[in-house]
This record gives C-alpha cells, structure tokens and sequence, in this order.
C-alpha cells in the first residue's frame, strides 16, 4: 500500500515541478531540458519504487499513475481554476510590433523563437505580425497582419 501512495504522490510532484519549470515550444526544447526531464522522471521512478520491485507491486503503481492522471484531468474539466493552475493561460508576446519584454524574460523565450515560428508558418518580416501568442501547450502561434487597403 505504501508503493501506491508514493505512485500516487510522485505523479502529482511531478506535474508539480514540470508547470514550475515552466513551458517551452516542443521543437525549441534543447538537449539540457530533455535530459532534465528524464532525470527528473528516473529519480521518481527510484523514490516511488523504493525497495519493493515485485511484479505485483508494478502493477499497483502504474494502476495508481493512471487514477492520478485521470483525476487530474477530472478535475480540470471541472475547474477553469484549476485548469488554468496546472496548465496555465495562453500569454501575449508580440502586439502591435510590441515585444512584451517581461513575458519573454519570465518564460525564457528569445524574440528569435517568434520570428522562427512565424517564419514556420509563412510570415517573412516582424511587420507582418499582428500578434504572437505563447499557447498553454508551449507552442507560439503567430497569426498575420491584415492587409489595409
């Protein structure tokens, strides 16, 4: 039983460190944060297994992750709240050709990761950006400026 409660614990530290961390494009993740992450995941696979490595004991954990994981998805679903605690809120980067200093600073996001997503989707200068968007998934979505005339 003991097992099941660290499972349980260790899946919600986990997400815990992963949200502190913080959230990067997928495709900007360097080797360090890859490495970072496995490691993170290594040493609580070794603190939730402890000394109890039997096949049983496994099955227990990994039961227990799945309930952890669909609780927490529950209770996203119920809670914009909590929701927006666990995966955070969409943040502007650019408006209006206006980098958003603090927001690039607090995320640890450089002005060429903008410019190389809206280059990815078509857009060739800063002038042709209306707006830039760091989306709760990591991803920067760039959207085109209309045309007036």
């Amino acid at each position: 039983m003991t097992a099941v409660v660290r499972a349980f614990l260790g899946y919600f530290f986990l997400v815990f460190i992963v949200r502190v961390v913080g959230r990067h494009p997928g495709k900007q993740m360097t080797p360090f944060e890859f490495v970072l992450i496995f490691f993170i995941g290594g040493l609580a696979l070794t603190a939730i297994v402890g000394d109890e490595v039997s096949f049983t004991n496994a099955i227990c954990q990994i039961i227990t992750i799945g309930l952890a994981h669909y609780t927490l998805a529950w209770a996203r679903s119920k809670s914009h709240r909590f929701a927006r605690l666990v995966d955070g809120t969409p943040l502007i980067l650019l408006e209006k050709q206006s980098w958003r200093a603090d927001t690039l600073r607090h995320m640890r996001i450089k002005d060429d990761d903008v410019i190389a997503s809206a280059r990815d989707s078509g857009i060739r200068t800063l002038q042709d950006i209306d707006v830039a968007v760091l989306e709760r998934n990591g991803e920067i979505t760039v959207s085109e400026r209309r045309q007036e005339g």
